[in-house]
């Protein structure tokens, strides 16, 4: 082999060597984020004013690893009450170009907002029972309807990187708070949570794409812990419930950077 030949094919190797290394220099990074109030960022109290009641802000993760990461393009369409349905057609914002997808959905279509009320308003037997009927449906119905949203984010971004994001558990049991909710609906709303980490968990696996159970994370930092990522019942209501400015840059960033850096 000629000198310049033989230069040429080791800088061509040395090219391919860095590029498998360092995959986010080998293309831009066209991201679009999907979901529900937990991904548009509803809870942070600072929201973009166009984008109504959706309430999606610059606090959420998905806002936060953009501009940490600096992708050539970032889209986040997730929006507050969003269910499964709702995200097959946030899922028209995706192309054949975009690369990386975060996903969060289910806890709407399992009656989150309404088993909350329930166990507020309701004795520890009825919140019991509202739980098992969530638990019920997050075992039976859910499946498929996530199925459906991951295999139409498939379809329409074939090449994309997909993460799936799941829920923390709402409260610290035993914990500091002495009003409000028993332990018994406590531990009872925490155990929807553990049933939708199973679903969510198992479809993203079958699906081929990563998973994030950020469960761990929170632990430690619950509602009625010595450090809140979450929103207990707070003013606007709707904000009740949901990971605070906290929990959205020390819970779900971290936990989201842990697999795509």
């Amino acid at each position: 082999m000629r000198p310049a030949h033989f230069i040429a094919s080791v800088v061509t190797a040395a090219a391919a060597v860095i590029a498998l290394a360092n995959p986010a220099s080998a293309a831009p990074v066209n991201y679009v984020a999907l979901g529900d109030s937990y991904a548009s960022g509803l809870g942070t109290g600072s929201y973009d004013g166009a984008s109504g009641s959706c309430k999606r802000g610059p606090l959420a993760y998905p806002a936060l690893w953009a501009a940490a990461t600096a992708p050539a393009t970032f889209k986040s369409v997730a929006c507050s009450g969003a269910r499964t349905g709702d995200v097959l057609t946030q899922a028209n914002n995706l192309t054949a170009a975009t690369n990386l997808v975060t996903v969060q959905v289910g806890g709407n279509d399992a009656g989150f907002t309404d088993v909350i009320t329930t166990c507020t308003f309701g004795s520890d037997q009825d919140c019991a029972n509202r739980v098992n009927q969530a638990k019920t449906y997050a075992a039976n119905t859910l499946p498929g309807l996530l199925t459906n949203v991951y295999n139409t984010i498939k379809s329409k971004s074939p090449s994309a990187r997909v993460v799936v994001l799941g829920y923390p558990r709402i409260y610290k049991v035993p914990g500091s708070c002495n009003v409000g909710l028993s332990d018994t609906k406590r531990a009872a709303i925490n155990s929807g949570s553990d049933a939708l980490h199973a679903t969510i968990g198992a479809r993203a696996a079958a699906a081929g794409f990563s998973y994030v159970d950020v469960r761990g994370a929170f632990t430690g930092h619950e509602i009625c812990s010595s450090s809140w990522w979450l929103n207990s019942l707070s003013w606007p209501v709707e904000e009740s419930y949901h990971p605070n400015r906290a929990g959205h840059q020390s819970g779900y960033l971290p936990a989201l950077r842990s697999v795509i850096g």
